[in-house]
């Protein structure tokens, strides 16, 4: 079982809050990811999880059972650090047996657990080796067969990846989604990187200032954010927000806000579109635009857009069928306002 409650959850450090009232209900078996920028408090929450944090308020509920005061090694939680942790002088399988031969697990049994567990990681080869011949990403597999040997009922990554260039990041992306799906274990994810986010989570919890802005699935939240910060924080390029218009405000402002903001309620400020809803049409036809920059990536492009009256560039992501455009072209924009979000003053979504 892995099944987690936090109510009423907060933590102070003196008189400074990170943490401020967290209630939270992880499922047993389910792949939940912690994603915010840095400093909001998720990875602080985590620690408090493992009991590496004391909790200042609130409380921590186990399987049903009060954790608060569990030590960490006997509340069936185990911790994958961003840095590895891993013992220099021990080879791979000492690394993978030590917390084992800690709790007195007799020799035999310890070699079998950590087999299992390479053999899980496909790591079986580098038993006999030290650390300091392995691979970031083969570092990151053992530290994971660390607490795989010890067979908890919750898994809690703090930031596996960010130590791993982007092609091992894809990869152990893969390895850790079949991890879960082979041990159907409660996994507690945190990142910044909204891309981990939206693809290994099946929920993933919006974290900002210490507090959970939305929890859902990952394109539920990406598609129905609940608020300006969610829709923001997720996706990339970011969503593109329009201001509300003056009365005398310039045309092609107006033209974009009525067409994206129709039949919108009073209390709308701003309005949101995402970069794959904007259609770039010849001049001429749509809203006038302008290209500012035009990154090509080879099957697509992200073009920046200057349209009159709006205070930043509009992003719009294109084929590669407008590889052609460059900074300097005119160009018409045609939103497809059925995807179009709309905020009031204080960035609550009211459509």
């Amino acid at each position: 079982m892995g099944q987690l409650s936090l109510r009423g959850v907060r933590k102070r450090y003196g008189a400074t809050e990170v943490i401020r009232g967290v209630d939270l209900e992880v499922r047993d078996g389910e792949f939940l990811v912690f994603v915010g920028p840095s400093g909001c408090g998720k990875s602080t929450l985590l620690r408090m999880i493992a009991g590496l944090e004391a909790i200042s308020e609130g409380e921590l509920l186990i399987d049903g059972r009060r954790a608060n005061e569990v030590r960490p090694a006997d509340r069936g939680a185990a911790m994958v650090f961003q840095s590895y942790a891993l013992y220099p002088h021990m080879t791979v399988a000492e690394n993978m047996g030590f917390a084992l031969r800690m709790a007195g697990v007799p020799r035999l049994q310890r070699e079998q657990q950590v087999q299992r567990a390479a053999e899980l990681l496909r790591i079986t080869e580098l038993l006999g080796r030290y650390p300091k011949a392995l691979s970031g990403g083969q570092r990151q597999r053992v530290a994971i067969g660390r607490a795989i040997v010890r067979k908890p009922a919750v898994f809690l990554f703090d930031e596996p990846l960010s130590n791993l260039d982007a092609s091992l990041r894809v990869s152990m992306r893969i390895e850790l989604s079949r991890l879960h799906a082979e041990l159907g274990s409660t996994m507690i994810y945190v990142t910044h990187d909204q891309v981990e986010a939206m693809t290994m989570g099946s929920r993933i919890a919006v974290f900002n200032q210490g507090r959970i802005e939305q929890l859902g699935a990952p394109l539920d939240l990406y598609n129905r954010p609940a608020n300006e910060f969610v829709a923001g924080f997720l996706g990339a390029p970011r969503i593109n927000l329009v201001e509300r218009p003056a009365a005398d405000g310039a045309a092609a402002h107006r033209a974009l806000w009525d067409t994206l903001a129709a039949s919108a309620p009073p209390a709308a400020a701003r309005v949101g579109l995402r970069a794959e809803h904007l259609r770039i049409a010849p001049a001429g036809e749509g809203i006038e635009a302008g290209v500012v920059l035009a990154e090509h990536l080879g099957d697509s492009s992200i073009l920046y857009l200057r349209v009159d009256g709006v205070a930043e560039p509009l992003h719009a992501r294109v084929d590669a069928g407008h590889a052609h455009l460059a900074a300097g072209r005119t160009v018409g924009l045609v939103p497809d306002a059925a995807w179009a979000l709309v905020f009031d003053g204080d960035g609550k979504c009211l459509r």
